[in-house]
């Protein structure tokens, strides 16, 4: 049965689900709000999680990991966090079944089982690590503590779409602690420009840096700092945070430390994370109405070598040299011996799932001498001489993710505008939308009604100096230190 994806300009939210799904990245699943990470989607969550571990390695960072379960009391020790995440938290209240007696072949919660303390599944982990902090941590000796770790969370969402907003994802996330607020603040910059690196050189995914405002900030940090980027749909996506937290944390845990001065003091502390939601900010971001486009560096399959019309011992020859080469420079690469489905098939299929590059091997290609590459991106394809078939599709998926990224950043730039007057900013979120750079007084109340009129949020404050200059806000007319980022987001 063919499958069918609804086309991106008559649905985008469809689109994206029927992308998910029909590709293989995930699949529904019996339980509200999740969903189950089918091979394919979490070989691509493996890809992106052994790049940033490898790069939170080089960083200084260890790896931990701590309770899926938080003691009610320890999670409402910071009285702000507790607050932000109270509405999303799935509870465990009992400990135990048992056999109903009044319905056969069904369980009941055993009343006598009740925890004399309910359980926080973790929405996120600040409570029980920084409860951990205070055994840990004693004098200036014992910081910094670098540690992060991989981990599901479970944040009760009403609405929910695969990857972007589900009750249960995976993430890592970093928690560290620090003997100076200097410190902790250049941890959380640190690992600020980790995620922007990772996202440009490895997603092909321009993002905007900036802090987040007061109203925006994560639950109990004194600074957020995000990366924001542009889905096809003109749209913003969180692709991750940063956060200083000060002392708030430490306060709220008695976690402190003999300074060298002999003096005891509160220690400082950040955190830091992303999630498999970025999986979904890849589909959005590159992919089209025939199936996914994934950057070479992450694809989980970067070539596709297919024998034209079926396998035979001349094009089997031919094919395990040209995968053995490429699996010897540390490409992804499958020989696709399958007797079953005709090459046209395989062809539909790689597309689907997003494989930057195809082999073509035929028995008169083989004549001739060449080999037939196709590239995903753009659909071109060529005859290459055999013998240079491994070197030319090196240099095609650097060109591939190159070309990603450019591509990316020239649809952002498209629908990007600076903007100074109130009507021309509703009409564009309301025709077109896409990023507007503007002024803004600074007052929650300002931010909150743009929201309320636009559907518009300030996603970011730039840090590029660029963006730091006088003028008036765009809503209430009062002045400004400098431009926002506002956008309509996921």
């Amino acid at each position: 049965m063919a499958k069918v994806i609804t086309p991106r300009s008559e649905d985008y939210s469809q689109w994206y689900n029927d992308l998910v799904y029909q590709s293989g990245l995930a699949d529904q699943s019996a339980v509200r709000g999740c969903m189950v990470i089918k091979p394919h989607g979490y070989a691509l969550w493996e890809n992106m999680r052994d790049v940033l571990d490898r790069k939170f390695k080089e960083t200084g960072h260890v790896n931990a990991y701590f309770p899926l379960f938080v003691p009610k009391s320890l999670f409402e020790a910071e009285e702000k966090n507790a607050e932000g995440f109270a509405k999303e938290c799935a509870i465990v209240t009992h400990y135990r079944l048992k056999a109903d007696p009044n319905k056969k072949g069904k369980l009941m919660v055993d009343p006598e089982a009740r925890l004399e303390e309910e359980l926080i599944v973790r929405p996120t982990s600040e409570a029980i690590i920084w409860n951990t902090y205070r055994d840990w941590i004693h004098s200036y000796r014992d910081l910094p503590i670098l540690i992060n770790q991989w981990a599901n969370v479970v944040r009760w969402e009403m609405r929910t779409r695969p990857f972007l907003r589900t009750a249960e994802f995976l993430w890592q996330e970093g928690h560290t602690a620090h003997a100076t607020a200097q410190d902790a603040i250049e941890e959380s910059l640190k690992m600020h420009e980790v995620y922007t690196r990772f996202a440009e050189d490895y997603m092909a995914m321009p993002v905007i840096k900036g802090a987040k405002t007061a109203n925006e900030r994560f639950a109990g940090a004194e600074e957020t700092y995000t990366i924001e980027a542009m889905m096809q749909d003109g749209k913003a996506l969180q692709a991750g945070t940063s956060h200083y937290l000060g002392q708030n944390f430490a306060k709220a845990f008695e976690v402190k430390y003999l300074t060298d001065q002999n003096k005891e003091e509160y220690v400082y502390a950040t955190s830091w994370g992303v999630s498999t939601r970025l999986i979904g900010a890849l589909v959005m971001t590159h992919s089209d109405d025939d199936g996914l486009i994934l950057p070479p560096k992450l694809a989980p399959i970067q070539v596709a070598v297919v024998p034209i019309p079926k396998p035979s011992p001349e094009i089997d020859a031919v094919g395990d040299k040209i995968v053995a080469e490429l699996r010897s420079k540390g490409i992804r690469v499958i020989y696709d011996r399958d007797e079953r489905n005709r090459p046209g098939f395989k062809f539909a299929e790689y597309e689907l799932k997003g494989v930057p590059v195809r082999i073509g091997i035929g028995a008169r290609d083989l004549e001739k001498g060449v080999v037939e590459i196709a590239r995903r991106d753009t659909k071109e394809k060529q005859s290459i001489d055999l013998n240079s078939a491994v070197m030319e599709t090196m240099n095609l998926l650097d060109q591939i993710q190159n070309n990603l990224f450019n591509k990316a950043k020239d649809l952002r730039e498209s629908k990007t505008k600076y903007l100074d007057d109130w009507n021309s900013f509703e009409e564009y979120m309301k025709e077109e939308g896409g990023f507007v750079y503007a002024h803004w007084d600074g007052s929650p109340e300002t931010e909150d009604l743009i929201k309320e009129k636009t559907k518009a949020t300030i996603r970011c404050i730039p840090m590029d100096e660029a963006f730091k200059e006088s003028g008036k806000c765009i809503l209430s007319g009062k002045p400004s230190t400098g431009r926002v980022l506002l956008a309509k987001a996921y």
